[in-house]
């Protein structure tokens, strides 16, 4: 193997285009992962752990990365994160307004995407498409622009009775989700939540919600050699050392002959990197 580099893991790195893009983080490098598909690769654990936050030695990684106290204290790591229909902010509760303010109350998007069949999510305007490339998507599309994270929350806490909104990843994993017409889902999704969404502009006003109507299909095509056919769940806290032939590359998965590993669930971990 003529590569090695240690350091600590991030999520992958990505670039959109005729194929996506990988890069894998460790510290400060940044390794392209492409030119190494269909070729053995070793991930060794090193034993520890560091806070992507305060540094602070961790035993075990809270929220992707954090020690524990940073966990109870942090913004990005508070309940309204993954629930943003639950946002306290307006109460006086939010852990660091600064922060709500400089990364809640900016644009966000409510979408479509096909990974594992179609769901509902959101996101910042600044991760798109990276946040579809993340959840292993094929297919994404807008369909509403929104001044605030909370905003968001509301509409898609309003179209999830209609629609799914979490992604099944051992399914994305096995293959390519069939595409679909993301344009009729949406007009479909729409007409049922009709009554709810408008409650939601009235609240808020039209120059607030946007729906959108004119965004194209985004198509995403991910490098995978070879999809397994049963997916085999490969972790560091079991088993320090992870190798076998890099066969594909989707979401945040590396898909090895030997089984498949979520990089950004052990973001933190100090790691060593062969190839």
């Amino acid at each position: 193997m003529s590569i090695s580099v240690s350091g600590h893991l991030a999520k992958m790195q990505v670039e959109l285009s005729e194929q996506v893009q990988y890069f894998l983080p460790l510290d400060d490098h940044r390794e392209p992962l492409n030119a190494l598909l269909g070729k053995p690769i070793r991930l060794e654990y090193l034993g520890d752990i560091h806070c992507t936050h305060c540094g602070r030695r961790s035993k075990k990684s809270f929220s992707q990365g954090y020690c524990y106290p940073c966990f109870t204290k942090l913004p990005q790591c508070d309940t309204c994160i993954m629930s943003p229909e639950k946002c306290h902010y307006e109460q006086g509760t939010c852990r660091d307004p600064s922060w709500g303010e400089e990364f809640c109350f900016t644009d966000h998007y409510v979408y479509l995407a096909n990974s594992s069949g179609v769901k509902v999510g959101i996101t910042r305007g600044s991760q798109v498409p990276t946040r579809w490339i993340d959840q292993g998507a094929t297919q994404a599309m807008p369909i509403f622009r929104v001044k605030s994270r909370y905003q968001a929350g509301l509409i898609e806490d309003c179209l999830r009775e209609h629609i799914a909104d979490r992604t099944h990843w051992q399914k994305m994993l096995k293959g390519n989700s069939e595409a679909v017409d993301l344009e009729q889902i949406r007009d479909d999704i729409m007409a049922k939540s009709e009554s709810g969404l408008s409650n939601i502009e009235q609240k808020f006003g039209l120059l607030a919600i946007q729906r959108l109507y004119r965004q194209k299909v985004v198509d995403i095509n991910f490098p995978v050699l070879e999809f397994p056919e049963k997916v085999k769940s490969l972790n560091f806290d079991k088993q320090p050392i992870v190798e076998g032939v890099l066969q594909g590359i989707k979401g945040q998965y590396l898909i090895l002959d030997t089984g498949v590993i979520n990089i950004r669930k052990f973001t933190a971990y100090n790691v060593q990197f062969s190839a």
